[in-house]
């Protein structure tokens, strides 16, 4: 197996254009020169070392995010996003490339401003939560109760009728972004409800961001139309400047922290989103399907480089690494481009695209050998996590394959493939994770900063080689994984 050492794979990114060209047609690479007659694991070889020569990731997230922007889940520039993909894939040569559309509840910003009004006068940085209600068109002022942690918000048995909800809680930089799931679906996702239904008129949260920097990060709440509170997160540094406030009313020199908000987003009614999908043709057993792919809507504050342009970008990149082989796999690979994973939706739902796409596969799902998505960012690859299977020695080779690229294979078994994987995991569909190294990709979720610099083409390209190389495998072998038990 040729050796790879990835540390100067990355010193040679760095030699990479950072700006190349927008194309309007794919380019074509260079078909990689392999043998029909290649055992899997060498053909997985060729296929790794082939992506670490390519750009095809970062020129196709390079040219989404130029040519469309910030992709607002039903918006136009979602759909052209949408249609542009479909051009693509069809000229690299993809098989089914087909458009399916769904139904969706429009949110869309208004104008928003956050302000403390005393003791101290000053503008904050905020954003409004997407799926959250309005203020009054000039706004609404009122006392601020403050809680250090949301946990004393719900313990907490003080009178908020009429009052704004502020939550300081920092979110915890980690690998895994564990620190993230902690905090969204409680802070951002239910903390707006439990408010409202207490009789507040508005609700405050630290961004769920690691950084340091001043600017807010947005993200889906409960989607209640106008019946929902307005909700609002704003900067660390202005919740930093907050917790300064707070103190110094303990300490009685300040008076009570009155704030006015201002957030006037429009509910739109029903629109329409899509799932864009694309194949390689199984040679031998196409029945049996590999769903891999990203979601290509994102919010609307950047322009959705890491969230998930990245994504989208790697596993179609590796997907046409095995396509320029011009060697098929013996499985069908089913590249998927989600729509709507970002809003929430009436009824406290969400993953639109996904819940569209597993409703209308639900037959196949007995011949869906395994399912991914690649969606945390454009960071390298440090570890496989895998479904429990019937094959030793797969686990054996892709290990041997992955080793040089810096990527271990994880003992424990995968329960978790993504966001839009989820309804095919509660079906019983078996999941992977390749997992990305997520310890800055808080700085920039769903801020302005969501932005293609954010994107390193080295570090890519190591995603897409471990991708190309782990696709052929399951692909090309008979291993078969075991899902968990469908819910009834």
């Amino acid at each position: 197996m040729k050796s790879i050492h990835f540390a100067a794979v990355l010193a040679a990114g760095m030699a990479v254009a950072t700006a190349p060209a927008v194309y309007a047609k794919p380019k074509k690479a260079t078909a990689v020169a392999a043998p029909v007659a290649l055992a899997p694991a060498d053909q997985a070889v060729v296929l790794r070392d082939a992506a670490l020569k390519d750009n095809n990731a970062y020129e196709f997230v390079a040219a989404l995010t130029t040519r469309f922007g910030a992709r607002p889940a039903g918006s136009a520039s979602e759909k052209a996003a949408a249609d542009w993909s479909v051009e693509q894939l069809k000229a690299m040569g993809f098989d089914n490339v087909r458009v399916e559309t769904f139904p969706l509840e429009i949110w869309q910003r208004g104008e928003e401003k956050l302000e403390i009004v005393g003791p101290f006068p000053q503008n904050l940085v905020a954003t409004a939560l997407g799926g959250s209600g309005t203020t009054p068109p000039g706004g609404v002022e009122a006392e601020a109760v403050l809680f250090e942690t949301y946990q004393q918000f719900s313990a907490s048995t003080v009178d908020l009728k009429g009052k704004i909800v502020v939550i300081l809680q920092p979110t915890v930089a980690t690998q895994t972004g564990v620190g993230y799931g902690a905090n969204s679906g409680s802070i951002r996702r239910q903390g707006p409800e439990i408010a409202r239904q207490r009789g507040a008129v508005g609700y405050v949260m630290r961004s769920l961001g690691t950084h340091d920097h001043r600017f807010p990060h947005t993200g889906g709440t409960r989607f209640l139309g106008a019946d929902g509170v307005p909700a609002m997160a704003i900067s660390p540094p202005d919740a930093e400047q907050l917790e300064r406030i707070l103190k110094l009313q303990k300490e009685g020199q300040a008076g009570p922290i009155r704030l006015k908000m201002l957030s006037t987003p429009k509910f739109l009614g029903t629109g329409q989103s899509q799932n864009v999908i694309a194949e390689i043709t199984g040679a031998k057993r196409p029945q049996e399907i590999i769903t891999i792919g990203g979601h290509l809507d994102s919010w609307d504050l950047g322009t959705g480089a890491i969230d998930d342009g990245a994504g989208v970008a790697i596993t179609m990149a590796a997907a046409k690494t095995i396509l320029d082989s011009k060697v098929r796999p013996d499985r069908t690979i089913r590249v998927v481009f989600w729509g709507s994973e970002e809003v929430s939706q009436p009824g406290d739902k969400g993953l639109s695209g996904a819940n569209a796409y597993a409703a209308a596969y639900k037959a196949e799902f007995p011949n869906h050998i395994i399912a991914a998505e690649s969606d945390f960012g454009a960071d390298v690859v440090y570890a496989l996590s895998l479904p429990a299977s019937d094959s030793p020695e797969f686990t054996k080779q892709v290990g041997n394959v992955l080793y040089p690229l810096g990527i271990y294979v994880d003992g424990a078994v995968s329960t978790g493939g993504g966001p839009d994987t989820s309804p095919l995991f509660s079906a019983g569909v078996p999941v992977m994770d390749l997992q990305q190294n997520g310890m800055d990709y808080f700085d920039t979720h769903h801020t302005p900063d969501d932005v293609l610099d954010r994107i390193d083409p080295a570090k890519v390209d190591q995603n897409v080689a471990a991708w190309a190389a782990t696709l052929w495998l399951i692909a090309s072998t008979e291993v078969k994984f075991k899902g968990v038990a469908p819910k009834p």
